[in-house]
């Protein structure tokens, strides 16, 4: 008979400093923490977060470095040599001129704040909505739920951007529409997944549990339902502020979106594209290069967010 040697695995010893330490630090990890602690292992959302909020500095710190207002023209810089608009760091024009002379990297700075704005109120609009909406219907179910889920099927077959041009149009083109318009649209998709998450939610102990001890509808949905939805809102939310910021720069592109004295992204591209050939590619390259990088950063966000926050990952 040969005897083999027994492996024996080292636990952990509760009278051990450094093991007592371990397990108060396993214990005290929540949730969120493990989220946290996953997510800034995943390089590119890292990066990318840092990219977005360089971006968010730019545009809510860029007027103390900006030489030139938004408005004011430069007459030395106009006619007909378009290298007199070039950026320069002499003149104060770090980004350059448009083609009224007027100074391009406060423009920038004016067209990201513009942008950010409808991206992030029109997706705080669309999950507030959408979260209500989906959650009252996947929790009551029965007819309320049919009813409610069969309007959300009629207003998706309605084409969104011909819905956004029509209110834009008949209610006049400002900011506060399109903030309007972009987000109360927009909500009808987060409300069915939302719905579909509640209604798996809603049958589980915890929920059984606050119904026998009284506990109201709309407390339960609020207080146990709507907290445990929190990490898809939070994913959906970073996919839908690109979204809105690209349907913002259509509309600016179409000319529907803000007027003058105002600008946003859309509008700037739009504007250099048409200039380029005169070229000024400077008036293309700078707005479309925040539009591009901002665009992908809320998209690798949002993915290192997904699998943070995926319990079968975990």
């Amino acid at each position: 008979m040969v005897l083999r040697p027994i492996r024996v695995e080292a636990q952990a010893d509760p009278t051990n400093v450094d093991d007592q330490s371990y397990l108060t630090a396993t214990k005290s990890r929540s949730l969120w923490a493990d989220a946290a602690r996953r997510f800034f292992r995943h390089i590119p959302s890292v990066v990318s977060l840092v990219l977005l909020v360089l971006v968010a500095l730019f545009a809510f710190t860029g007027n103390f470095f900006a030489v030139w207002t938004n408005s004011e023209v430069d007459w030395s810089v106009l006619g007909r040599v378009p290298e007199l608009g070039a950026p320069s760091l002499e003149s104060g024009h770090y980004f350059g001129t448009d083609d009224l002379g007027r100074d391009l990297f406060a423009r920038v700075v004016q067209g990201s704040q513009i942008s950010l704005m409808v991206g992030i109120v029109g997706a705080g609009i669309a999950v507030i909505v959408g979260t209500v909406y989906g959650a009252v219907a996947g929790y009551f179910g029965g007819r309320l739920d049919s009813v409610m889920m069969r309007l959300v099927d009629i207003l998706l077959s309605i084409p969104y951007m011909f819905v956004l041009i029509l209110l834009l149009v008949v209610f006049g083109r400002s900011i506060s529409m399109l903030f309007i318009g972009i987000g109360l649209i927009s909500w009808l998709d987060m409300s069915r997944i939302v719905r579909g998450q509640t209604l798996s939610l809603k049958q589980k102990e915890f929920i059984e549990a606050a119904r026998a001890s009284g506990a109201g509808h709309f407390t339960i949905i609020f207080r146990h339902i709507v907290p445990n939805l929190l990490g898809i809102v939070a994913v959906y939310a970073t996919l839908l502020v690109p979204q809105m910021i690209l349907t913002e720069s259509f509309i600016s592109f179409l000319g529907l979106g803000v007027q003058e004295p105002l600008t946003s992204w859309g509008a700037l591209i739009a504007q250099g594209a048409s200039n380029v050939m005169y070229g000024t590619l400077w008036q293309l390259l700078f707005p479309l290069g925040f539009f591009i990088v901002t665009l992908f950063s809320f998209y690798f966000v949002g993915d290192g967010l997904r699998d943070a926050l995926d319990p079968k990952d975990r």
